[in-house]
């Protein structure tokens, strides 16, 4: 019996026993949640239901649970149901009914965590979305990792998610990137607006290589040449990163392509037929605080060029026109004032401000030796996603950066990600999996298979609290889907892989020289290996490798 299946049965037993009383059934809610309390001796299981709904139906609490408890230790797979304090409701469940959850995460394979929550939906899921200015700095490789482990979590729930990469190679920023290029190919400093590194002096070069002359061309021949050639060098840097990072996009927009179609002029032209613009000192202004904003916004400069925001526009309404029913925005820690706009730009086109949806993404540091980590090999001040991974490798720089909330500023510290020990969470979690694929090794070796195991042997209870935690997968990665945080799974694989080493230690699960193989030992096999496919499918999830050995 699932958390799932036992929430399931709970609402189920709720409804008749209120219905029986003539008491008010609607007041119950569609999932009823059980969860593991915090000290095992109170049971497997512990609901507050009847605390949550009983005065809405016309009783106390304590008498609901009370009838509650009568009539669940009458179900089978139900051990026994007791009341505690002023309603709570502590289950426990037969080994039986627990060994379903194994036998459940065998039959589904990699395919066990998977739920139709989000089937039907269309969602375009933009993060990195960095630049072509420089390298893939700590904060865009943060969302790589973050947006990369959602866009698969929301996948597992049944979306049709689009990973997106919005490409800003129109503006301020490229004719600096340019006029950097430009410097560098003279042998001169940076502009003081400018970009160094010794990346820009590479990109120069390999642009003079591509054309040359080009230095001699007329400054706006050159210029263009110096653009066109250096963004292009500097984004297929990007995506080459990002491949060998292990995060690629289904879709590389340019925001170019938004100015060069007519895309921001139709936007801006739909907004001033509806009323959403006005003309004031010269410019047209978004009436976005009649959306929620905090001020109106500049849409259409008073000098006749674009804001920013005129490009945002347009690349909402061309995603709504694409047919994607969410749009995701993973953006860094000072667009906070994004959200807004975003979402008042949706209701002045008569959309719900509520396909819009903005993540915001707080600062990394890296930490060495207790001292700030600052300066990079190739960007200069900027530390990039090349610099974290030479330090600690891919999988310890995903799991390090999907491992917390992104509400929260993050320091990595490479001493402890890059050790081969338990204090580092990803090697913590990768030998859980190493451990038990040596089990599974050495059961081949024996001829032992877990086929066919006798789960209701499992009555340990280390092997109770190993079933229990593993069916908490399915609602961990569920939840994670919902509120867009993929840090639960990392966290939750960290629980699992120390509930296993906890089992291993007491709970033999192999016999040894001449020792009889018994049905505790298949049994004991199959909670293996159900062990190591849930930990496999989580660090897939993560974008994380599951090595065999280590």
């Amino acid at each position: 019996m699932t958390p799932a299946d036992l929430a399931e049965l709970l609402r189920g037993t709720a409804a008749k026993v209120l219905a029986e009383r003539g008491l008010d059934v609607s007041v119950l809610p569609a999932t009823l949640t059980v969860e593991r309390p915090r000290n095992p001796e109170h049971g497997d299981y512990a609901t507050n239901v009847a605390m949550q709904v009983a005065k809405k139906a016309g009783t106390n609490p304590r008498d609901l649970a009370t009838w509650l408890a009568e009539a669940l230790s009458a179900a089978d797979g139900v051990t026994s149901a007791e009341v505690a304090g002023p309603g709570f409701l502590n289950i426990r469940l037969g080994a039986d009914a627990q060994g379903v959850i194994v036998a459940k995460v065998l039959e589904a394979g990699a395919a066990y965590g998977s739920g139709d929550a989000l089937t039907g939906k269309r969602i375009n899921l933009e993060f990195v979305s960095a630049n072509p200015t420089g390298p893939i700095h700590l904060g865009g490789t943060r969302w790589a990792a973050v947006g990369d482990a959602l866009g698969r979590i929301l996948a597992t729930q049944g979306a049709d998610v689009t990973r997106e990469y919005y490409f800003n190679d129109h503006g301020a920023q490229i004719d600096r990137f340019t006029r950097s290029l430009i410097a560098a190919a003279k042998g001169e400093a940076a502009p003081e607006d400018g970009y160094a590194g010794a990346y820009i002096v590479d990109i120069a070069t390999e642009v003079q290589k591509q054309a040359p002359g080009a230095l001699e061309l007329p400054d706006a021949e050159r210029h263009e040449t110096f653009r066109s050639i250096g963004v292009e060098l500097m984004f297929a840097h990007i995506k080459r990163t990002l491949h060998e990072f292990g995060v690629d996009f289904d879709v590389y927009f340019h925001e170019y392509s938004l100015f060069e179609s007519g895309a921001v002029t139709k936007a801006v032209e739909t907004l001033k037929d509806s009323g959403s613009l006005y003309h004031e000192d010269g410019a047209w202004w978004l009436r976005s605080t009649d959306f929620g904003d905090d001020k109106d916004r500049v849409v259409i400069k008073s000098d006749g060029n674009a804001a920013y925001i005129a490009g945002d526009i347009a690349y909402f309404q061309d995603k709504r026109a694409r047919g994607f029913d969410l749009c995701i925005y993973m953006l860094g820690a000072d667009h906070h004032g994004y959200i807004g706009r975003l979402k008042a730009a949706a209701a002045a086109f008569g959309d719900d401000p509520d396909t819009v949806e903005v993540m915001i993404g707080q600062m990394v540091n890296l930490v060495r030796g207790g001292e700030a980590v600052k300066m990079s090999k190739r960007a200069g001040t900027v530390i990039t996603l090349d610099d974290l991974v030479e330090a600690i490798g891919i999988d310890a720089a995903r799991y390090s950066l999907v491992r917390s909330s992104v509400d929260q500023s993050l320091d990595i510290d490479l001493e402890l990600w890059a050790a081969a020990t338990n204090e580092n969470p990803v090697y913590y979690v990768q030998y859980a999996h190493a451990r038990l694929c040596s089990i599974g090794r050495n059961a081949a070796e024996m001829g032992l298979s877990s086929q066919n195991p006798n789960l209701s042997l499992l009555t340990h209870d280390r092997e109770g609290d190993l079933i229990r935690t593993i069916g908490e997968y399915l609602r961990v990665v569920a939840k994670a889907a919902e509120l867009r945080e993929p840090h639960r799974v990392a966290r939750y694989l960290e629980e699992l892989a120390g509930t296993y080493h906890r089992f291993y230690d007491v709970c033999r699960v192999l016999p040894q020289g001449d020792e009889e193989v018994t049905e505790l030992h298949i049994a004991r096999l199959a909670l293996c290996d159900a062990s190591r496919q849930v930990l496999a499918n989580g660090l897939e999830l993560l974008g994380v490798s599951a090595p065999e050995r280590m």
